[in-house]
């Protein structure tokens, strides 16, 4: 087997964040969670639903970048049918996050004071509906406490905290899990805080506390993130990300 990277480590760790979704459409946003997302679906999630970003439903083993075969297009499907599939709850998106506090609130709008922000970002995009209609999670390729912070900036995608305040309103709210380039969080605590679930191998528990801005919860022991297994290095080597890009991501 290849030597294992920290970028095959964290590719694994987005595909698991599909495990279980059955037949619904999933929506990988970035490099990593492509690879992860057409990992999951080439093993051991058959029946997820890909797109090409655009209008076309698509399957195949393909590659990420240029070069490879080409996916096949199966269907058609414009942003209606995508709403209508974000509105019912078959959908899991995995974004991005340029803030996220201890409650998952995420920010990708503006950093700084709404009024006169220090840098505009991209504005908060679908995260309002996708946060409330069905499971979202997060990649965070450059863990610090610039990202992991006390209080985002302005909240895009809501978190636990915010969810409660909207009760009903908010039913399908899920933040399943959030990868970072030093290990994998989740929320499944009393209070819906961040916890710690697996440290990337390499790294210290103390290490991602001490660059996260706010107290994680550590149940313990904190367990390894997974290896992926041969047939995923190969998959991962071979198929989805044969010129490395992922590993350029995440050296």
């Amino acid at each position: 087997m290849s030597e294992i990277t920290r970028s095959d480590i964290c590719i694994v760790a987005c595909a698991d964040a599909f495990r279980g979704d059955g037949e619904i459409m999933v929506s990988p946003m970035g490099l990593t969670p492509s690879i992860g997302a057409r990992l999951a679906r080439a093993t051991f999630e058959k029946d997820l639903v890909l797109t090409d970003g655009v209008s076309s439903i698509i399957s195949g083993d393909y590659p990420v970048g240029k070069g490879g075969p080409e996916p096949v297009v199966e269907g058609w499907m414009p942003y209606r049918t995508v709403f209508d599939t974000l509105w019912w709850g078959k959908r899991h998106v995995m974004m991005g996050a340029t803030q996220i506090d201890r409650y998952g609130n995420q920010n990708i709008a503006c950093i700084g004071n709404w009024d006169k922000p220090k840098a505009q970002l991209l504005g908060v995009r679908g995260a309002p509906g996708n946060t409330i209609n069905h499971p979202t999670s997060y990649w965070v390729p450059g863990h610090s406490k610039r990202v992991f912070v006390e209080k985002v900036d302005m909240v895009s995608g809501i978190g636990y905290d915010r969810a409660k305040e909207l009760g009903a309103g908010a039913k399908h709210h899920e933040i399943r899990v959030v990868v970072s380039n030093l290990g994998v969080f989740d929320f499944a605590t009393d209070d819906n805080r961040m916890r710690l679930r697996s440290v990337h191998p390499g790294v210290t528990v103390e290490e991602i506390q001490e660059n996260t801005g706010f107290e994680l919860v550590i149940d313990g022991d904190v367990p390894e993130s997974r290896l992926p297994t041969d047939e995923e290095i190969k998959l991962i080597r071979e198929v989805f990300d044969p010129n490395g890009y992922g590993q350029k991501e995440v050296p």
